[in-house]
Order: structure tokens, then C-alpha cells, then sequence
């Protein structure tokens, strides 16, 4: 009875799940967050084995500080992108070798904002600040997580349908109809399969495996992070906008897994790890760190939420950054996979979003909780289409993305709007 149970909430004994299937898992969690992780040193210039050896030395840090109970992987941040071109941009697709360390000092000030967010959760307590977060407004705001990664998803497909089809298809077999380890890892064997068929097609290139070295080092001190105000002016205030993002991962883990993280560590403790995680990665010529909605999704997919597991995947990803050979491998896999592939992950996100509404019998009978939700994913899915909005302060262009602005305008509604509605407004639900 004792093992149904923990296998149900997704906790298992090692000697229960045993090593074999412990190191698939993470194996699998390591393929789930490559893809996005590498492709943020691709757009900035910054060196991938950094970037993999940061993702991994990160999520570690993030375990050590959140007493190693929350089952999240922190992998590469898309969000400082545009720091990233103002401060440093490429050049004709070259690295920005001279403004790179600039732009790695902005993001490591960045990533204290987050120690500043952590003091002030840890004096008033999670409690007060999660009476601005109730499902109402956390639902929506998973539900917009995954589905504004939904086209990344389609764009990665249309590269090739028929690749794409085949790992989504194997994802479902797998996943549906798999039984014992086949199950537990159906996104890696979906990999692998299509994978096979890839290079059945012709569709792999082996050209950058054959050139790239077998051991490298992950770490180049000439990358490493300098400091100027205009640089950290310009980068800076982005945390704000992803603080709001790291709340929204944390309430989707917490639907995803059933465990109330926001109580225990506590929001205190997510932020200062995901804050320490980005300075630590910046300071050493790496991007920024932040909670992986992929790895959502497979914790999702899998039901397998032990976070020993990331931490496995933590590890590999510290192995492969010495490797360049494998990265270069990993590198090989078409894009068409790693759609068919998000396919199912992403939605996944969106389906924790409705479940935890379903869930938290959110009233939408009520025009108050009808109206956050919509502003909210309006707010998401509108501002996201433009590339969020941008304003000055204090002489600095700032961009909120439509997730932040719908998090934001979320909170706002749900603090101002009252609780209580006339009878017949309830009844009509207008």
C-alpha cells in the first residue's frame, strides 16, 4: 500500500526506482532541457560548454538552497535576450567577444534583484504574498505558459512534418501503451526512434560532430563577467519581468507535482536559488538561469516528480560541457524532433494550468474570476504577438513580456476587484 502511494505522488525510495531507472530519468530530463539551453549561446555568442556547465552547476545550487525538495532543472533564459543584442550584439553572426563580459556583469546584478525579491517574501512571509497569487490567477497564468511556447513548437515542426509526426506519434505509444521503464521515459525513446528515422531520411549532418574536439574546457576566463552602469542600467531591469515568470513556474510545478512549494521552502527560497543560480552563471561568461517549463512537462508526462532526478540531469548536463563531441551531437538532432517533441510537453503545461482550476473549483460563474482570466490571458497571448511593450525609466528602455504583463495585470485585478457580487449578477453571471 505504502509503495502505491508514493508512486502515485511521484516519490520513490531509491531501492524502489532503482539506479537503472533513475539515471534513463534523468537522461531524459537532460534531453528535454538541451535544445532551448543551447540555443540561447547560439543567438547571444556566448560558449555552449559554459552554458551546460552553468545549467548544471545552477540547478544544483538551486537544490542546495531549496533543501533539495523542488523538482525543477534551471537551464537557459530566453527572457534577457534583448539585453543581450543591446549591450552586445553579434557581429554579421560572429560573437561580440569585447561586449560580452558587459553584458555578463548587467545579468549577474540582475540575478541580486532576485536576493532583494527573496529578503522581502521571507520578512512578510509566502502567505501574504501568495493572497496575490490564488488559483484564479496562477490557472490562466500556467495555461499561458505553455501555450505562448506553442508556437515554437509549430515553427520546429514545419520544419519537417514528417519527423515531427513521428516522435509526437512515439511519444504517445510510448507513453500510453509502454509498460515499466518504457513508460517512465517515453520522451528519450521518442528521441531515439525518430532520431533513427532522421538519419534513414538523410536529415543529420555529421559535418560539426566529426570537426569538434572529444574534451573541452568549459570555462574561458576571457568570457568572464566586467561591470559598467550603462550596461547594468540596461540589463537590470529585466529581472523584473522574470521574477514574475519564476512565480508562474513555481505555481506550475507545484499543480504539476501536487506539493504546495510555496509553503515549503517557500518562495524565499525558490527566488534567492533561481537569483544565486543567474549571478553565478553570468559571473562566468554563462546566460542567465531560469526554471524550465520542458522539465514541467516531463514531470507531468512521466509522473515521476523525485527531484533526485533533476539533479541526475544536473549532472549529465556538468559531464556534457566538457564534451563538445556530444554536444555536437546532440546538436545534430533535427529541430522537426525537438518540435514533435514540445508538442507534447508544452500542452502538457497548458493541461496542469486547467487542472489546477478544475482542481481549486475556481467559480467562473462569477464575473470577477471570469474577467481576471481573460484580461490575464489576453494580456498573454496579445502582448506576446508584439514582442511584450517597452518603456523608459531613468533613461532605460525597459520590455515587459506579455507574460509578465498578464501575471502583473493579474495580481492587480485580483487585489482591486471585490470578492463579493450582488446576488443577481452572481446568478446571471454577467
Amino acid at each position: 500500500m505504502r509503495n502505491d502511494i508514493l508512486e502515485r505522488r511521484g516519490i520513490y525510495d531509491a531501492a524502489e526506482l532503482g539506479v537503472p531507472k533513475m539515471v534513463l530519468l534523468g537522461i531524459q530530463h537532460t534531453f528535454a532541457m538541451f535544445g532551448a539551453t543551447v540555443l540561447v549561446p547560439l543567438l547571444t555568442g556566448l560558449d555552449v560548454g559554459t552554458t551546460l556547465l552553468m545549467a548544471g552547476l545552477g540547478t544544483l545550487l538551486f537544490h542546495l538552497l531549496t533543501r533539495g525538495r523542488v523538482p525543477a532543472f534551471l537551464g537557459s533564459s530566453f527572457a534577457f535576450l534583448g539585453g543581450y543584442q543591446i549591450v552586445a550584439p553579434m557581429l554579421d553572426g560572429k560573437p561580440n567577444t569585447e561586449m560580452l563580459p558587459y553584458a555578463c556583469g548587467g545579468v549577474v546584478c540582475a540575478g541580486l534583484l532576485y536576493l532583494v525579491m527573496a529578503a522581502l517574501m521571507k520578512f512578510f512571509g509566502s502567505e501574504k504574498v501568495m493572497r496575490f497569487f490564488p488559483p484564479v490567477v496562477t490557472g490562466p497564468i500556467i495555461i499561458a505558459i505553455g501555450l505562448i511556447l506553442a508556437p515554437s513548437a509549430i515553427g520546429n515542426c514545419s520544419t519537417n512534418w514528417p519527423l515531427a509526426l513521428i516522435a509526437l506519434a512515439a511519444v504517445l505509444v510510448f507513453n500510453l501503451w509502454g509498460r515499466g521503464i518504457v513508460r517512465l521515459v517515453p520522451i528519450l525513446l521518442a528521441i531515439l526512434v525518430s532520431y533513427v528515422a532522421a538519419v534513414l531520411m538523410g536529415a543529420v549532418d555529421f559535418t560539426a560532430v566529426r570537426e569538434a574536439r572529444l574534451i573541452g574546457v568549459a570555462i574561458h576566463p576571457a568570457a568572464f563577467a566586467k561591470f559598467e552602469i550603462s550596461s547594468i542600467i540596461t540589463i537590470m531591469p529585466i529581472a523584473l519581468a522574470t521574477m514574475m515568470e519564476h512565480i508562474g513556474d513555481i505555481c506550475a510545478i507545484s499543480a504539476t507535482t501536487g506539493v504546495n512549494y510555496v509553503e515549503n521552502p517557500g518562495f524565499h527560497r525558490t527566488m534567492l536559488g533561481d537569483g544565486l543560480a543567474t549571478s553565478l552563471s553570468a559571473m562566468f561568461g554563462g546566460p542567465a538561469n531560469t526554471t524550465y517549463g520542458e522539465n514541467t512537462g516531463v514531470l507531468a508526462l512521466t509522473g515521476v516528480y523525485d527531484p533526485r532526478v533533476v539533479r541526475l540531469a544536473a549532472y549529465f548536463a556538468i559531464l556534457l560541457s566538457f564534451c563538445p563531441k556530444f554536444s555536437a551531437v546532440i546538436q545534430t538532432v533535427p529541430s522537426a524532433i525537438i518540435g514533435g517533441i514540445s508538442f507534447v510537453l508544452y500542452g502538457m503545461i497548458s493541461a496542469v494550468g486547467l487542472r489546477n482550476l478544475v482542481e481549486s473549483k475556481v467559480d467562473f460563474s462569477r464575473s470577477r474570476n471570469l474577467l481576471i482570466a481573460a484580461v490575464i490571458l489576453v494580456s498573454a497571448f496579445g502582448f506576446n504577438s508584439i514582442g511584450g511593450v517597452s518603456f523608459v525609466a531613468a533613461g532605460t528602455t525597459v520590455t515587459l513580456s506579455g507574460l509578465a504583463i498578464a501575471a502583473l495585470a493579474g495580481i492587480l485585478l485580483n487585489a482591486v476587484l471585490p470578492l463579493r457580487e450582488t446576488a443577481g449578477e452572481h446568478e446571471t453571471g454577467n
